[in-house]
């Protein structure tokens, strides 16, 4: 297989750290970035170069315009060329009413899953669009079922946030279709990762277990599956479909 590289932002972790080493599995080149755990990055980067792959990590902020810029820019050429962008890496904040939320957190929620994506996006196309001299490629945006539910006295901020990523799927798969490059975004709904003990909730899963029709959190490396898929040939012909990874809530 020719040699070929994703970049998945957010990838130390979670459903970003299954996406790698998934995707390494499959066969690619992985560059993963990581907001402040190296530790953890450097755990997934072993386990995707054990399986034959070439594997990085890059810390990188992706609501800094500078820090995503150099990314891109500096892209290991022995990893093959640019075919894939997970835009993975997001954050919520403790759960809170509108009522309470602060300005700042609003604005480094929308800068990190909103303008984050879109600046990664960007400069993935910039590399693999036809018209600039790219090989095509695909880009997924992991959104959330918060987008469709609007995540009520919890993370509205969130939801409206995951809702524009799904508004630019929709746009930026249509605008770059030309190009050989298809966007797709997977809605993901409870999933059990560390994320919840982290925003200081641990028992939130088994609070809203009962609200999924299928009666279970889903798992890291089930919406890995879906990311991926949609990553690979197989979906050759799927652009602007958002697909939801949520048990059917």
């Amino acid at each position: 297989m020719t040699s070929r590289l994703a970049v998945v932002t957010g990838g130390s972790r979670g459903v970003g750290a299954a996406t790698a080493r998934r995707l390494a599995h499959d066969g690619w080149n992985v560059l993963l970035t990581y907001r402040t755990d190296a530790s953890a990055a450097a755990e997934v980067v072993a386990d995707c170069r054990a399986v034959g792959a070439w594997a990085g990590a890059v810390q990188v902020d992706v609501a800094d315009e500078t820090q995503v810029d150099a990314l891109f820019a500096d892209l290991p050429p022995e990893a093959g060329p640019l075919r894939a962008l997970v835009n993975n890496a997001g954050i919520v904040a403790p759960t809170s009413t509108v009522a309470d939320m602060t300005a700042d957190r609003i604005r480094r929620t929308l800068d990190v899953n909103v303008v984050g994506v879109l600046l990664c996006a960007r400069n993935a196309i910039r590399l693999m669009a036809t018209s600039r001299g790219g090989g095509g490629g695909a880009i997924v945006n992991v959104s959330s079922r918060a987008a469709v539910l609007g995540s009520p006295g919890e993370y509205v901020d969130y939801a409206a946030a995951k809702a524009a990523v799904d508004t630019v799927t929709t746009g930026l798969a249509t605008e770059v279709a030309a190009d050989g490059i298809r966007v797709n975004s997977v809605r993901l709904g409870l999933i059990a990762t560390d994320i919840h003990a982290r925003n200081g909730e641990p028992g939130r899963l088994d609070r809203l277990a009962p609200s999924v029709p299928l009666g279970r959190p889903g798992t890291a490396e089930e919406a890995a599956a879906a990311i991926c898929w949609l990553v690979s040939d197989e979906a050759s012909y799927t652009t602007g479909a958002h697909v939801d990874v949520a048990g059917g809530r």
